[in-house]
């Protein structure tokens, strides 16, 4: 990857190598993360690319440009857009109901008591719709939040886990069985809502969730080392993943050489792909393109910026809004659009991102953020579950925007 004078582009050197010396110092060298890779681009060029550690501690692999990580729930603005582009072609509207797609979700309820399997439930409120899917206010959840007697149903039935000959329309049927966290519309709960859209995306294409982003949105961009799966050849470039135990230890969590990820049945959009740097670059780039890249155009300008605004009601914030035990963003002074979440208040969130700028991340700790005001990308990328643990987006922002001329 070529990486260009960081003054060249408006960007002191001096100031920007601290980010490679506070992931060194401050966390791969006292064993905190295993490794870690910064990527930093402006202007549509690369200006600081920083790599630390390991891939592997145990093998002592070294983290390579080439690295395969878990990207979790970086997968999720992938699979929105790509189901947008099905919406440019006017296959469906943001409006429309999610049962028009999944007839058997005509009758959902919204849980009033009870606990599972029984449950108390009267009628949605309204119908979900697609919209709500992207926004996350659909009333779906999440099996670990550990919060609710909704999320303790999908635990127990094991919703939404990938296993053997699991689909994506078994996790459907599933989710159509159980009430709602609440009506649709109500409020902001991360959730299952992405690998819904996946399904939606199999069922208004008519294609299968990986050929389906393989041809309108890996193929044209390049991104050949993204995917659900890993082949053979690349298993060796794979991470793998830590967790800390009750003493505060790195141990593996997941093992990049015996990886699950070898062959798959359940294809999950909101947090299933595997993925590097420099694919994931591309795809960043592209957004910060208007929706272009080397000649070839993803998604349409206009419906990108209308993805990336602020879909809140009354353009509140989600400290106004959300609900649920975690997110992979904090939630003062920020918006969320469609499969992104984006700065409102730098001042309010305490980080100096500019307004207007969009990201999310992944459960392994992985991030990044556009910043079209700034012509900025940052991308960052460990492998250390959950991403709850530390501050990298906070502490990234301070850094990367002291070394902006």
């Amino acid at each position: 990857m070529n990486v260009v004078a960081a003054e060249s582009v408006g960007v002191n050197s001096d100031q920007l190598a601290r980010v490679g010396d506070h992931l060194r110092q401050r966390f791969v060298e006292p064993g905190k993360i295993a490794g870690s890779l910064a990527l930093v681009a402006r202007r549509g060029v690369v200006c600081f690319l920083d790599l630390a550690g390991y891939s592997d501690i145990e093998r002592q692999t070294p983290l390579t440009i080439e690295t395969i990580f878990r990207i979790y729930s970086m997968s999720k603005p992938i699979t929105s857009l790509a189901l947008m582009t099905l919406y440019e072609k006017g296959l469906f509207s943001l409006g429309d109901p999610v049962h028009r797609f999944i007839p058997a979700w005509r009758e959902l309820q919204v849980r009033k008591g009870g606990a599972w399997p029984l449950f108390e439930t009267v009628p949605c409120e309204r119908p979900m719709t697609i919209r709500d899917l992207l926004m996350h206010t659909s009333g779906l959840t999440y099996d670990f939040m550990r919060a609710t007697n909704i999320d303790y149903a999908y635990r127990k039935q094991l919703v939404g886990i990938p296993r053997d000959g699991y689909t994506l329309q078994d996790m459907v049927d599933q989710l159509g069985k159980l009430p709602l966290e609440f009506s649709p519309g109500e409020r902001w709960n991360y959730s299952l809502a992405t690998d819904v859209l996946g399904h939606l995306i199999e069922v208004i294409s008519g294609q299968s969730l990986p050929d389906f982003l393989h041809q309108t949105v890996f193929g044209p961009l390049a991104m050949s080392d993204t995917s659900f799966e890993i082949s053979t050849e690349k298993v060796s470039r794979m991470a793998s993943c830590y967790e800390r135990n009750v003493n505060k230890e790195l141990v593996l969590q997941d093992d990049g050489q015996d990886s699950s990820f070898a062959s798959r049945t359940f294809y999950s959009g909101g947090g299933g792909l595997l993925s590097t740097a420099p694919d994931y670059y591309r795809f960043c780039q592209m957004l910060l393109n208007g929706g272009t890249l080397n000649g070839h155009r993803v998604i349409g300008s206009r419906t990108l910026a209308f993805m990336t605004r602020n879909h809140l009601p009354g353009g509140q914030d989600m400290s106004h809004f959300a609900t649920g035990s975690f997110s992979e963003t904090a939630y003062e002074g920020v918006g969320f659009g469609l499969g992104f979440a984006n700065k409102l208040d730098p001042v309010g969130n305490g980080y100096p991102a500019t307004r207007g700028s969009y990201f999310w991340g992944g459960a392994a700790s992985t991030l990044f953020w556009v910043d079209p005001a700034e012509e900025l990308i940052v991308i960052f990328l460990t492998q250390l579950m959950p991403s709850s643990i530390f501050n990298f987006r906070g502490q990234l922002e301070a850094l990367v925007y002291g070394a902006l001329e």
